[in-house]
């Protein structure tokens, strides 16, 4: 096909500049990327592929000529302008809560659920960076012994939040390790040296709305709208990756070699079990990386039929752009753009 005409909103935030990362060197000739913000950043120049690209303010002119516009700069920028997008005729790859669970939006993993994209209205949303991930992993599981109920455990990186929450870490732990006192803006509490089982605001229920995420984005995404999940969402003071534990009960047995044998040949997933030489996924080895990491993959034993799994991902890259990323290429693949 012809070259694209791309759009990044929200391209001076974490997920933005890791768009400009990926971007750099997709497979996919790009004609012209433009790149929007609020009208705080407007003028920002950021470099792509050599070249100084000035950042300007999104407005309801922005999306005349866009292909593929992806968004990632929060829920209110979304409602506004994604229509505005699709009524201009780009279709949006939206990165925020938006329009998750939106009937008319399908809600995309790539590896779990590429054929959903075939009924989009021109907005396809990107799934939270914690579904995704877990997702990806269990997926192929599910496939030849399907999945009957989840509970996971996250251990989520500060670059969830966005660059005030990483900065906040940074100055904290200068602080605690200078003596002084912590002053906490991003988080309720200090998050250097500390765990903190919030993750987004609490509802009625007790439980966070990142933790109702999962449970309500699985069910979508996997089409099993009673699927029984439950999700405790805790932020730990790492800079970028998202760890999880993971149990989970199949419809049948199934053996730790045979489920590392399914997911050793799955798409997008590495499979990093050696307990015994000190070997598995570790948010570190994740930075940067593209895969999602499964280990130390065992028996369950609160029941006959389960699994437990620890699983780590880069959450800017699987966890939100390059899932976009990956979805725009399945919308190419299929012929499915608006403008063409």
């Amino acid at each position: 096909m012809s070259d694209l005409n791309v759009a990044v909103v929200g391209a001076t935030g974490l997920v933005g500049s890791e768009f400009l990362r990926i971007l750099e060197h997709w497979t996919v000739p790009i004609k012209s990327l433009s790149l929007y913000a609020s009208d705080r950043s407007a003028g920002t120049p950021l470099q792509f592929q050599g070249s100084d690209l000035r950042v300007e303010e999104t407005s309801d002119d922005s999306f005349k000529g866009i292909d593929i516009a992806l968004f990632s700069a929060g829920a209110d920028v979304s409602e506004r302008f994604a229509p505005v997008a699709v009524r201009s005729g780009a279709v949006v790859v939206d990165n925020s809560s938006a329009f998750r669970m939106d009937p008319d939006a399908p809600l995309v993993i790539p590896e779990v659920n590429p054929n959903d994209l075939e009924k989009h209205q021109g907005i396809i949303a990107n799934p939270n960076c914690s579904t995704i991930q877990m997702l990806v992993a269990l997926y192929p599981l599910h496939q030849i012994n399907p999945i009957k109920r989840i509970i996971v455990s996250t251990y989520q990186a500060v670059a969830g939040t966005g660059t005030a929450a990483v900065d906040e870490l940074n100055q904290q732990i200068r602080q605690v390790m200078e003596g002084e006192k912590t002053s906490p803006k991003v988080y309720p509490h200090q998050i250097a040296f500390n765990v903190i089982p919030f993750v987004d605001d609490f509802l009625d229920n007790g439980y966070t709305v990142e933790e109702w995420k999962m449970v309500s984005e699985t069910r979508k995404i996997l089409h099993l709208p009673d699927m029984p999940v439950s999700a405790t969402c805790v932020r730990v003071p790492v800079y970028l990756s998202h760890s999880e534990a993971v149990n989970v009960e199949l419809s049948n047995p199934m053996s730790p070699e045979e489920a590392r044998e399914v997911l050793s040949r799955a798409p997008g997933v590495e499979v990093v079990d050696d307990p015994a030489n000190q070997m598995y996924p570790l948010a570190l080895t994740a930075t940067g990386r593209d895969e999602v990491f499964v280990g130390r993959v065992r028996e369950g034993l609160s029941h006959p039929n389960s699994l437990a799994m620890w699983i780590v991902a880069d959450d800017l890259r699987k966890g939100a752009a390059l899932n976009a990323v990956q979805i725009a290429e399945e919308i190419l693949r299929r012929n499915l753009l608006l403008s063409r």
